[in-house]
Parts: structure tokens; C-alpha cells; sequence
């Protein structure tokens, strides 16, 4: 049985973590409740298919396989991501993948604290390299975290995107 992982505070990596009403919780799809996976599957639908004008297969087999971290301001899912070992998207590299933050939620760092919780998380659970696959337009925000660009721009369903490494 997998287990559900918590943060305690920002440097310190799996436990519990809870800054005023905001928590961070990162769980295994299994132990995943059904309103989790419900809000992670709206909150996803809203902004990449909805506010992206992007229809495209979101359920890809790879959420059973993988870990998810939730960002709650109170009981409100504002940001989300999913943690995917090596083999599950890149087969020489882990990942993180459907990055969003709550359209009400933006501007708040919702996205960056989420993003330093999930590269933590890769890189002591999984000890491996991670691999993304970035919206061309969010090229900055990721450089800023360490990434680099390792592809030519890419229509990922329509959409322009750039392959991005952090060692």
C-alpha cells in the first residue's frame, strides 16, 4: 500500500506542510479520495480543455501509475500536478506533468511553490533526472527554476510546447 505524503515546511521534504489555510499533500493515485480525484480531473478539464480551447485525451493511463500533489486553500483545489517515475512518460528520465494552477489562484505562487514541492519530491524519490514538456509561453518560469530547453518548439494537441531537462 502506497502511502500519502505530507510536507511539514517548505525545505523539508515528505511529511506535512501547511502555510496559513494552504496545504500541500502529494498521494499515491490509490489512496487518492474520491472528491481528490474528482477536483484534480475538473480542475484540469477547466483550464486545458475549457479556458486552453483544447480537446484533447486527458485520461492517459498514466494517473494510476503515478503520484499527485494537491494544493488546498481551504477546502479549494488551487493547484495541482502529477510526479511520474522514470519509464511512465520519458524512458531515461522521471516527470512532471499537468502543471495548473485555479484561474482565481494565479499570481499568488501558487505555481511556483507547487513546482519547488514537485521537484523535491523527484529528486529524492525518484533520483533521476526530470523531463517536462512546457507550454512554449511558460519558457521563463521554468528556466527560473533550473530547466533548460532541450528541444525545437512542438505542437503538443495544437498547443506550442518545448522539451525541458533539470539535472
Amino acid at each position: 500500500m502506497k502511502k500519502c505524503i505530507h510536507f511539514q515546511e517548505l525545505n523539508q521534504p515528505i511529511h506535512s506542510y501547511y502555510n496559513n489555510m494552504i496545504t500541500y499533500k502529494i498521494i499515491h493515485f490509490d489512496e487518492l479520495t474520491n472528491h481528490e480525484v474528482y477536483d484534480m480531473l475538473q480542475l484540469r478539464a477547466d483550464v486545458f480543455v475549457i479556458e486552453q480551447n483544447c480537446i484533447y485525451q486527458d485520461c492517459d493511463n498514466k494517473d494510476k501509475q503515478s503520484y499527485h500533489l494537491l494544493v488546498h486553500d481551504n477546502n479549494q483545489l488551487v493547484a495541482y500536478c502529477r510526479l511520474l517515475d522514470k519509464g511512465l512518460s520519458y524512458t531515461e528520465y522521471c516527470s512532471i506533468g499537468r502543471v495548473v494552477t485555479h484561474p482565481l489562484y494565479r499570481h499568488q505562487k501558487h505555481g511556483l511553490n507547487l513546482m519547488l514541492k514537485a521537484i523535491e519530491f523527484c529528486e529524492t524519490t525518484f533520483n533521476e533526472s526530470i523531463k517536462i514538456s512546457a507550454q512554449a509561453y511558460l519558457e521563463k518560469f521554468y528556466t527560473d527554476l533550473g530547466f533548460n530547453v532541450v528541444s525545437e518548439p512542438y505542437l503538443e494537441d495544437d498547443i506550442p510546447h518545448i522539451a525541458m531537462v533539470l539535472k
